[in-house]
């Protein structure tokens, strides 16, 4: 094993580690992830990203691998992606790049000022593409907990479950996320969002993401959000969706995709001791 450069770097405070793999192959356990993403003993973030070569060099320009911090793997994170296509971007000048991840690839360019606006693909509305354990009517689902009740599920290359609220602040989150994201209905689990619409262009979320827990944004769960309040006709195609963090820009275009636009900032750089990887 050896020492690893990374960078920390964020999307309105959802944070990650970034590795790039791409001239040296890295394995990491999920054991030496969730060391990595320690908040008191290693460097912490909510998902360690590893850029590595893409299957396809000439259809994208890396894959990026996605770790949650308990040590899974997934196949989506839009803050990430964002992030990702920022180094990108910076190496080589290019205003398009295309990074594959297990969802399939996604188009990001470089937007106005220091934001990032990635093509997110169509969402999955049908009960088998989120995933639910059995058939349902995902616009609205027969689900609820304590305050929470009646919600819709989409993929935006994971699960996600949406509840709409009245008032935002009165609902516990740390106390409903654990149980919902668990819930028998998701048998990938599922990131649990809570929104209250604010106008039909405009409503804040908060999301409690599987594997992490409660964070200050998630560009999935916004894009989630987003098509899920139209479906229901509680606001137009283009919001903007509030997170603890900031604000995203979300826009599900006529053409079914979804697009995402919205800040990544580097916080520092480093070198992981070889120790800690192993």
């Amino acid at each position: 094993m050896f020492d690893v450069p990374f960078t920390k770097m964020h999307g309105l405070g959802n944070d990650f580690v970034v590795i790039d793999a791409r001239d040296r192959p890295l394995a990491l356990s999920a054991d030496a992830v969730r060391a990595l993403a320690a908040r008191h003993t290693g460097v912490g973030c909510d998902q360690l990203i590893v850029m590595e070569p893409a299957a396809n060099g000439r259809r994208a320009d890396l894959f990026m691998r996605i770790y949650n911090a308990d040590g899974g793997e997934v196949d989506a994170c839009g803050n990430a992606t964002r992030c990702v296509a920022k180094l990108l971007i910076g190496e080589g000048g290019r205003e398009i790049v295309r990074i594959e991840t297990g969802g399939g690839i996604l188009v990001a360019e470089d937007s106005t000022g220091d934001t990032v606006s990635v093509d997110m693909g169509p969402p999955g509305l049908d009960w088998r593409d989120v995933p639910l354990a059995f058939e349902t009517d995902t616009l609205h689902m027969n689900l609820s907990s304590g305050p929470l009740s009646d919600p819709a599920a989409a993929s935006m290359g994971n699960p996600h479950c949406v509840f709409f609220v009245d008032d935002l602040d009165a609902i516990p989150m740390e106390a409903l996320g654990p149980k919902l994201e668990h819930h028998d209905l998701f048998p990938e689990r599922a990131n649990i969002g809570v929104a209250q619409i604010i106008d039909d262009v405009k409503m804040r979320l908060r999301v409690w993401e599987r594997g992490v827990g409660l964070t200050l944004a998630c560009g999935t769960g916004a894009c989630a959000a987003t098509v899920s309040a139209h479906r229901r006709g509680l606001t137009g195609r283009r919001v903007g969706v509030q997170v603890d963090g900031g604000t995203l820009a979300i826009e599900w275009r006529a053409d079914d995709h979804v697009t995402m636009t919205g800040p990544a900032a580097i916080s520092f750089t480093g070198t992981l001791a070889a120790e800690m990887l192993a």
